[in-house]
């Protein structure tokens, strides 16, 4: 009796622990808001006592998305090794969308924005918080993701005080249109690698295009004519939240340009193809209802949720070609 009565207990005590770590799960697989980013820089240089200087935006921008990768419920998730976080996907796919386009802003800020010209030496800050950005998003044992990443964070705090500091120049942003369409260009390419791993959620034929457009063209190995690109059962999930981290972390990095290169964006009268932009970026944040990410066929009877996040990125990455075009103009 007292064995069967052990056991009872046994079972009842991991079906409670089963309840409670389902429930925190849950809890930690909220996606953050979006944030208003000149609120947010404008309360931060309030606090600091700064003044709000071309690049201050932009850069807070950067820090507020990764202190929040780090210290949103239940934290930094990708690298845990323990339950829940062990057996949650979504939300370290999220976090690695918004982890890849910090990683493109912290790299345009590092060889772009925070130069003058092609020959200026590299901001002491930004040097070293990029590298560590670019640490192994999954490792745990020391130096760990998180410590690597609040690392990053001290040094663009460091370049972002240097900033607004009036005594000093060590640190400047300049807000030119070059230096912008050259990180447009990246996100360009970033959204259009998202943009067909989504859309191979229903399985597509396409033809080789890769040597198009001149006859010289010559690749490593022999490529097929046609191309099937069909994505996993198991990665539809994956490609899809990523998406939805990358959207999230880049509407802040946009809106923030938006203020820093207020002046350019004017004088190339693009103000509205940004916008345009960021209302694409903003749909992809709606909520999902649906429990699972479905993955219905083009015109079947079922949603399919990466076919309708395809769909905004690649507008959005269409009004990003244009701006571009727009900032390369005279």
């Amino acid at each position: 009796m007292n064995s069967i009565f052990t056991t009872k207990n046994i079972t009842l005590a991991i079906a409670i622990l089963l309840i409670i770590i389902t429930m925190i799960g849950w809890w930690w697989s909220f996606e953050p808001d979006v944030k208003d980013v000149q609120l947010n820089a404008k309360r931060t240089a309030e606090t600091n006592q700064h003044e709000v200087v071309v690049g201050y935006t932009t850069t807070v921008a950067l820090i507020d998305v990764m202190d929040t990768l780090l210290h949103k419920p239940g934290g930094y998730i990708s690298n845990d090794i323990l339950p829940p976080g062990l057996v949650m996907d979504n939300i370290p796919s999220w976090e690695f969308g918004a982890l890849e386009m910090s990683r493109d802003l912290a790299l345009a800020m590092r060889k772009d924005f925070s130069r003058s010209q092609s020959q200026s030496v590299e901001n002491q800050f930004l040097t070293k918080a990029q590298p560590s950005l670019n640490f192994d998003s999954n490792r745990w044992l020391l130096p760990s993701t998180e410590g690597e990443y609040e690392d990053a964070i001290e040094q663009l705090i460091a370049y972002r005080d240097d900033l607004a500091n009036k005594d000093t120049n060590s640190s400047q942003f300049f807000a030119r249109a070059d230096n912008l369409r050259e990180y447009l260009k990246q996100v360009e390419k970033r959204l259009g690698s998202l943009s067909q791993k989504l859309a191979a959620s229903v399985g597509t034929e396409s033809l080789n295009l890769d040597l198009a457009g001149d006859p010289a063209n010559r690749s490593s190995t022999p490529q097929a004519n046609v191309i099937k690109n069909k994505t996993s059962w198991f990665e539809l999930d994956n490609n899809f939240y990523e998406a939805r981290g990358a959207c999230w972390a880049m509407l802040h990095f946009l809106k923030a340009i938006e203020v820093d290169f207020a002046v350019v964006l004017q004088k190339k009268n693009a103000e509205v193809s940004l916008q345009q932009i960021i209302r694409e970026l903003e749909a992809t944040q709606d909520t999902v209802f649906s429990p699972m990410i479905l993955n219905g066929d083009g015109f079947g009877l079922l949603a399919n949720h990466s076919l309708v996040m395809a769909n905004y990125i690649s507008r959005a990455n269409a009004a990003l070609i244009e701006l571009s075009e727009l900032l390369n103009q005279g």
